[in-house]
């Protein structure tokens, strides 16, 4: 069965840094492209970022754009976001996503996607 286990959301000030955790089970997640994304109450789920199979391609929303990084260590089967420069309108629960490395079609799409991790709360605020 293929999983996700999310870590590394909680509480952080404005200006701080947190970086989430995404380890896959059940697949081999280097045949698979990745990506981060997040809702915030009363909001449409939106993609932060997005990563390929082999990793060297990365790709970035406007909004987190110089102060996220996303990355993945296939031989450990997990993928990271480091947030750094943390805003209050980073708050949201963030969800990482697996879909085939020969999906086409924007990587912001969240529909795109068959498989998701659990979720994990991310909130800015001094």
């Amino acid at each position: 069965q293929l999983q996700f286990v999310e870590s590394g959301g909680g509480l952080v000030q404005p200006g701080g840094s947190l970086r989430l955790s995404c380890a896959a089970s059940g697949f081999t997640l280097d045949n698979y492209a990745v990506g981060w994304f997040r809702q915030a109450p009363g909001k449409e789920r939106e993609g932060v970022s997005c990563i390929n199979n082999s990793g060297r391609s990365t790709s970035y929303a406007d909004s987190v754009k110089g102060r996220f990084t996303i990355s993945r260590d296939n031989a450990k089967n997990t993928m990271y976001l480091q947030m750094n420069s943390l805003k209050p309108e980073d708050t949201a629960v963030y969800y990482c996503a697996a879909r085939s490395r020969y999906t086409s079609g924007s990587c912001y799409n969240p529909r795109s996607y068959p498989y998701w991790g659990q979720g994990t709360q991310v909130t800015v605020s001094s």
